[in-house]
């Protein structure tokens, strides 16, 4: 329970942190937080349509659990739809997300309802309980989650962003050093798609530099799902041991900060477990019951696997 509840409360906490500076640029953050960025949960302490994407994944996957694709696939779809038709989705949703949706809602099935040509971070934010699910079942991790993506975002790129999403949450539950994350993801990856071949590159070189700004920066914006996944790496590995650097790290850039703030915040949430969260943000957390609630379903789920 330690490491669901980690990855639950570090995403969902890593979405909130990085919510008020969506779209800013870091010169509009450091005039409005300091010079420093933003640092502190705000109050109230709300996520974005990234933890409610997740937690639709992970019901989906409560319901259908170790059935076949197609099981799992009808009730990700069902639950999108949804969120969709929520109130409460009134955060900023992305266009493919809410495209494919509707797609999903009018009938057209998950393989052919993803937004055309759309490689967004929306398919590689949500992926984390998957992640989780499949954690010992790498194939089937890998057919989850590159189709969780399809039915929003129909792009190659979209697909194996999303692999490699759930795979580093995978890699955090495993406990894999963090110096050996950066390889195994890229004999994972490697030579499926070129774009995130070019990520992994950049994410080489902006290790070596000494601003985290100028590293994160010369990465991308991470508004497309090879950048969001390589950011949010990036973040974890600069503090694997240490969750609040992780998470203020990912938010505080000039782009998709809650995004990032939220991969990133999941992945070091598994890797850490909850203890290493600061309770006083969890408690603070919107639906923050909730949330435990559907962190022990999963992990019931995944002890039936």
């Amino acid at each position: 329970m330690e490491k669901v509840l980690g990855m639950i409360y570090g995403l969902a906490l890593g979405d909130a942190l990085g919510a008020p500076v969506e779209f800013w640029e870091m010169k509009g953050i450091r005039e409005r937080y300091g010079p420093d960025g933003i640092q502190e949960l705000p109050s109230p302490a709300l996520f974005t349509d990234d933890t409610q994407m997740t937690l639709a994944v992970a019901e989906a996957l409560v319901a259908a659990g170790h059935q076949d694709l197609g099981a799992i696939m009808a009730a990700i779809s069902q639950n999108f739809v949804a969120w969709l038709r929520s109130p409460e989705n009134d955060r900023s949703p992305g266009g493919a997300c809410l495209y494919g949706a509707r797609q999903l809602e009018v009938g057209v099935p998950w393989w052919r309802s993803g937004k055309p040509n759309s490689k967004g971070c929306g398919a590689a934010m949500r992926v984390a309980p998957i992640g989780y699910l499949y954690q010992h079942d790498l194939p089937k991790l890998r057919r989850v989650a590159a189709a969780s993506a399809l039915a929003t975002h129909h792009h190659p790129t979209a697909q194996l962003g999303a692999v490699a999403a759930a795979f580093l949450v995978k890699l955090a539950l495993d406990h894999l050093p963090p110096e050996d994350m950066l390889p195994t993801l890229e004999l994972e990856t490697h030579g499926q798609v070129l774009e995130f071949d070019q990520a992994l590159a950049r994410l080489e070189q902006a290790l070596e530099m000494t601003s985290p700004d100028a590293a994160l920066a010369h990465i991308g914006e991470g508004w497309v799902a090879e950048e969001a996944v390589i950011m949010a790496l990036y973040c974890f590995l600069k503090s694997p041991d240490d969750f609040l650097p992780t998470i203020r790290r990912g938010a505080n850039i000039q782009g998709d900060s809650d995004s990032i703030a939220c991969i990133a915040g999941g992945i070091s949430g598994a890797y850490l477990g909850i203890r290493a969260l600061p309770p006083a943000w969890v408690n603070r957390l919107e639906k923050s019951a909730y949330l435990a609630d559907v962190a022990q379903r999963l992990a019931v789920v995944k002890g039936r696997g």
